[in-house]
């Protein structure tokens, strides 16, 4: 076997799931067994070594099934370097100095939200415009008015309105995209390092190419995808978070590629030159192919050199670099990153409400043509009728209103001015304003976890021991019982000598630090060592050989197995460089009291570091971890006096194994060897369901299990095992053994650890970890539940921590059935879970995302007519395609409305997919914010956003389109009685200012006045969510609600013409100022007749626009005669007229709200 096949195999022993090469790949999701190791501390020296200082035979010598790869690889790199470009794979020279970056045809490296650009802005404006039929309508009015034949009144009572419609909306247009270009150019414009040959220089991200070389800092957003050459850890490694670009909590482990890692420093890599080769950009983020080859160096021995690439080698676009900082080599820029590829393309949003006001304006165009019709055929369609048909085409337009896409499209300006001022929910941005009434429609929320229901800071909640538990408010008896125990077995006593001088050199560690691994205790204490450490280890030793334990001892035994079984490693969090040499040393074998200080932690799994936190909260702090131990300072001995700065003893273990979790395993373990005692320690924790059957009987387990999952606390079960040193060496002999089976390594290896451990384990205690959620997030689901609002939650993490987030969100009710499908691999499998579901009716239903890949697959209607009928639907392991597939199948099958809320770069084609699009603006930056229609900055204010604001938009609007239609049909119906009384001659009722005036000064302020109105208070609205159930039924704006107005229109516009005409037999020339008088009052009290709630602007408005009318009769004398108008006569039939018109709808409005009131009326 090769040197590098041993040296991947043997890293296979303490982390798995790392390979070197890139077999085991596939172009599929994985599970979380596929990803990387969860932490260095997994790796052993030997193992570390064998990976990174490779000599010539490791270079040289590369596995047969990496042969074949790197064949075609070969191939594909001649291939790249004919055509490279945009999409496709590449080859870059290593050094930058070799890089011809003009000839480069790779996209930029910008991020890009706006949805035009110079060349396309006008022709996609007008298409998203006339793509509505009514705005096509008046185009093609306006453009008859150009033939002479045809033309009616002033040309710019057409022209004019369509102009200002189509100006205000480009005007909108851009300034709402000359918003996104403006936010996209802050963060193109955030500052990365780059390495030159003449040092590091500072550019924006936008100018960072493909093959430069980028310094990022600990805590940086990567701004490409790099493959990483080195890091400041002398092992190469690093943590990244990735919860922006796949949802997933924990850190992930990457590896600096060999050949670059062991340069001395960042300057050396310009003396390298080589080549690397990477496959064609893809939407996969656990998959990476590639090769780095290096023809020279600084020295030549070893070289040539190729390596393969994986994606453990790389650190993709929105991932965060955890820890130190590290130098990558950029392969793929702007749109070919993995995390553009996995976001959809922002596209153009249209309201349900526009859309069904669209399919009104057809309607309306048939009655017009009807109309126009019917007038041609009673003339008895003369020679010229074709003719005669278009000018009454003409003259009926008033039926479909120009007017009625500016006052929506104000009225949606004016929502979106009110959700901004909002104080409830201050900080509110809407970047979309044309869709506000939408958040009035919606039926489904889909939401994020991490970083918006949560905010992904794990906390230590309770620890339960059997007979006693402990919460975060009673962590003071836990430290009393700790340094109870301590001092009990002379601990303190050996803290308070050394405390007489400063940093005397004795400690608990110091007998022991110079014994390496080996079967039994180490030697007797050191040279330096003093009486009180050597009494403190002697009675130490003896209290952990007890038999029957008092409780400081219980207690102490489940801290320090906490304090030792994780994969955290340990930061000393210092900014005070120049302090004391003294207070800086570590522990060797010479010191072992070590000054307290505040720590870092890192960690794949934000749970085990809150469970370390919280040891070192009750005074057993994780000190120091290398590849192979584990040093634990006792600060539970520091006085209170001396608290924050006092010393404290240490104790120092050899870390012998480590078992890693595994999502299949569902525990892991590690082997120790107290280097004080010589004890060793098998510790283990993991999923109640697993450890329940290795640890000894009990019978308090379950109860208490189920009581802190009923809580939402992520439950962990603790159990330790002493092993004798023959126990050790026959479990170390036989899984040496399974170490190099050649067949079933890894089930050989794990049947060992459960044959010779995994039995009969003391059980120590139970955790609970809460992942804490942001607030008011219980009660903001409780309201949009009560509100009709079905919510699914679909995230990157593991089922498990999924399910104890819907639990504790209260997204399960108390008494509901959680069912969970996951690991459905075929179609049979699919259908066999489907069958169950049905037959459990509404659950909380929990699937992973390969079981949602399959089920999609295979039998995506009968899922998702199953799934939508559930309160509550949760979806684990899901990529930001899966979620934007989720999205696009609740559209398509329900046909209902979805809202998609998410704070990081993975929920951005989710958003972009979904009816309405909130953004929270997160932790890890506002990629989420910036795509989203809303951005708010928390979820709990997605409550008030819908049910007020959603609410008032869309009755506000409903009113306002249908009050519209009602004032353009009412005119037209006047102008039909005109032309069926006079010989059906198309000729105009009212002509040039008239007409303009009646859409705009008299009556435009009144009745876009109506925005202000609101059926219900606010106080009401947000009691009573049932309210807003209601409004998804579309009832303010529905084909019954269409056809009463058109009724209307056509009883006022007749009774007003009519009643005019006959009134006035004999003084028919004063007609027109008669039927138009009574028009304006008539429309001015329909205003009033449809107000619930009054506004001063509403008075204002009106008297204001009646105040307008009757000046402009002394104004226009071409068209009123004021002798005439004064005269008691006229004012006395005007009125008549307008009571007509008026009075009997305010008699059926009043009847309808004592025998029909609305659902709302007995609450207001």
């Amino acid at each position: 076997m090769s040197k590098r096949r041993t040296a991947a195999t043997r890293l296979g022993e303490a982390i798995p799931l790392q390979r070197l090469d890139t077999d085991n790949y596939t172009s599929g999701g994985r599970d979380s067994t596929d990803r990387p190791p969860s932490s260095l501390s997994s790796i052993d020296t030997p193992l570390m070594t064998a990976q990174l200082d490779l000599d010539d035979a490791h270079r040289l010598t590369i596995n047969s099934t990496h042969m074949e790869r790197q064949a075609m690889v070969n191939n594909n790199n001649n291939n790249s370097k004919k055509k490279q470009g945009r999409g496709s794979a590449r080859t870059e020279p290593l050094n930058p100095l070799d890089n011809n970056f003009k000839k480069q045809k790779y996209p930029g490296n910008v991020v890009s939200n706006n949805k035009y650009n110079v060349i396309t802005f006008l022709p996609l404006v007008l298409f998203e415009q006339f793509k509505f039929f009514f705005n096509l309508y008046f185009l093609l009015v306006a453009l008859s008015q150009f033939v002479p034949q045809l033309r009616i009144g002033f040309l710019f009572t057409y022209v004019g309105p369509l102009v200002f419609v189509l100006a205000v909306t480009m005007m909108k247009e851009w300034h709402d995209d000359h918003a996104r270009k403006k936010r996209d150019n802050e963060a193109n414009s955030q500052r990365y390092m780059r390495l030159t040959v003449d040092g590091p220089e500072v550019i924006p991200s936008k100018k960072i190419r493909v093959g430069d070389l980028v310094l990022i800092e600990k805590n940086q957003r990567v701004p490409a995808d790099v493959v990483l050459l080195r890091t400041t850890e002398s092992s190469g490694a690093c943590f990244v978070r990735t919860d922006q670009l796949d949802g997933e909590t924990d850190w992930k482990l990457r590896i600096a590629v060999a050949p670059t890692q062991k340069l001395g420093e960042n300057a050396d890599l310009f003396l390298l030159h080589g080549e690397v080769y990477a496959d064609a950009p893809h939407k996969n983020i656990y998959d990476f192919v590639g090769t780095l080859s290096v023809t020279q160096g600084p020295s030549q021995e070893g070289l040539p050199v190729t390596v393969p690439l994986a994606v453990e080698n790389t650190m993709w676009a929105n991932t965060t670099l955890a820890s130190g900082s590290a130098v990558g080599f950029v392969v793929y820029t702007g749109s070919d990153t993995r995390a553009a590829m996995n976001t959809g393309h922002a596209k153009t949003k249209v309201g349900i409400l526009d859309t069904e006001v669209n399919l009104m304006s057809k309607i309306l165009f048939v009655v017009t043509l009807a109309l126009s019709l019917a007038m041609v055929a009673l003339d008895g369609f003369k020679a010229v009728w074709h003719i005669t048909l278009f000018r009454f085409l003409i003259l009926f337009s008033s039926i479909i209103p120009i007017s009625l896409r500016v006052n929506l499209d104000m009225g949606k300006s004016f929502y979106s001015l009110g959700i901004e001022r909002d104080r409830e929910i201050p900080g509110s941005v809407v970047r979309n304003s044309m869709i506000p009434e939408e958040l009035g429609r919606i039926e489904y929320c889909l939401t994020d976890k991490t970083g918006t229901l949560t905010r992904n800071e794990m906390e230590m909640r309770r620890i339960h021991m059997g007979m006693m538990a402990y919460t975060i408010e009673t962590s003071d008896e836990v430290v009393r019982h700790v340094r109870s125990h301590l001092r009990d077995k002379g601990v303190g006593e050996a803290e308070e000598s050394a405390a007489t001088s400063t940093y005397t050199p004795v400690s608990v560690s110091a007998s022991a630090t110079a014994s390496g691994p080996g079967p039994g205790p180490g030697p007797g204490p050191g040279p330096g060592s003093g009486g009180a450490a050597s009494k403190a280890s002697a009675l130490l030793a003896k209290g952990h050989g007890k038999a029957r334990r008092d409780m400081p001892q219980r207690v102490f035994d489940m801290v320090e197995s906490l304090a030792l079984c994780h994969n955290v490693t340990p930061a000393e969090d210092n900014d005070d460089s120049g302090s004391n040499a003294d207070e800086q040393q570590t522990h060797d074998g010479q010191l072992g009291l070590s000054v307290a200080r505040p720590m870092a932690y890192q960690a794949s799994s934000p749970d085990e570091v809150a469970i370390v936190k919280w040891t070192e909260r009750v005074g057993v702090v994780l000190a120091e971890r290398t590849l192979s131990t584990i040093t634990l300072r006792l600060d539970a001995l520091i006085p209170d006096s001396q608290a924050g700065f006092g010393t404290a003893p240490t104790l120092v273990y050899d870390i012998l194994h480590v078992f890693p979790f595994t999502s299949e395993s569902k525990r892991m373990g590690i082997i120790v060897r107290s280097r004080l005692t010589g004890e060793i320690l098998f510790v283990q924790k993991g999923a109640d369901a697993v450890m329940a059957r290795i640890v000894q009987y009990n019978d308090w387990l379950d109860e208490e299990c189920g009581n802190m999952a009923r809580d939402g606390l992520r439950t962990l079960v603790v159990g330790r095992k002493r092993l004798s040193s023959d126990a050790y060496a026959r479990f170390d002999e036989a899984y040496q053994r399974a170490k190099v089976a050649v067949v079933g390594r890894a089930e050989a290896m794990q049947r060992v650890v459960e044959d010779y451990l995994e039995s009969d384990l003391e059980l120590l205690g139970l955790t609970g970890v809460e992942d804490r959620l942001q607030d008011n997030v219980r009660a903001t689901l409780e309201l949009l539940g009560n509100a009709g609002v079905k919510v699914w939650m679909l995230t990157g993490d593991k089922v498990e921590t999924a399910t104890c987030v819907a639990v504790s969100a209260k997204l399960v009710r108390r008494d509901q059935l959680i069912h969970v499908i996951s690991g459905l691999k075929a179609a049979h499998e699919v259908t066999d879970a489907l069958e169950t579901l049905r037959t459990l009716g509404d659950c909380c239903l929990i699937i992973d995302g390969d079981s949602l890949h399959v089920t999609m697959d295979f039998f995506r209607d009968e899922f998702v007519q199953l799934a939508s009928t559930l309160s509550a639907v949760v979806c684990c392991r899901c990529s930001p395609t899966q979620k934007a597939d989720v999205v696009r199948l609740i559209q398509k099958f329900t046909g209902k409305r979805v809202l998609a809320v998410g704070d990081g770069g993975n929920d951005v084609s989710m958003i972009q997919a979904a009816d309405v699009g909130v953004g929270l603006v997160g932790k890890e930056g506002k990629q989420a914010s910036l795509a989203a229609d809303f951005s708010v900055n928390q979820f709990s204010y997605l409550g008030r956003l819908l049910l007020w604001h959603g609410r008032n938009s869309y009755k506000r609007s409903a009113k306002l389109a249908q009050f519209v239609i009602h004032r353009g049909l009412i005119i037209s119906i006047m102008q039909v009685v005109f032309s069926a009384l006079f010989y059906f001659a198309p000729i105009a009722l009212f002509q040039g200012l008239l007409l303009v005036g009646y859409t705009t000064v008299y009556t435009m302020a009144p009745v876009f006045s109506l925005v202000l109105d609101r059926d219900v208070t606010e106080d009401i609205a947000m009691l009573y969510p049932e309210l807003y159930a209601e409004l998804t039924k579309g009832r303010s704006l529905s084909y019954k609600t269409f056809f009463t107005w058109l009724l209307i229109s056509i009883y006022q516009g007749g009774a007003l013409m009519m009643i005019a005409v006959w009134l006035f037999d004999t003084e028919f020339i004063h007609v027109v100022s008669i039927a138009f008088t009574g028009l304006v009052l008539n429309e001015l009290l329909m205003v009033a007749l449809e107000i619930r709630t009054w506004h001063r602007w509403m008075i204002w408005s009106i008297l204001g626009s009646l105040a307008i009318y009757i000046a402009s009769i002394w104004v226009l004398p071409a068209y009123f005669d004021v002798s005439f108008i004064v005269s008691g006569a006229f004012i006395w039939k005007t009125v008549v007229i307008t009571a007509v018109s008026s009075v009997p709808l305010y008699i059926i409005k009043l009847l309808r709200r004592i025998y029909a009131p609305p659902s709302y009326a007995k609450l207001t």
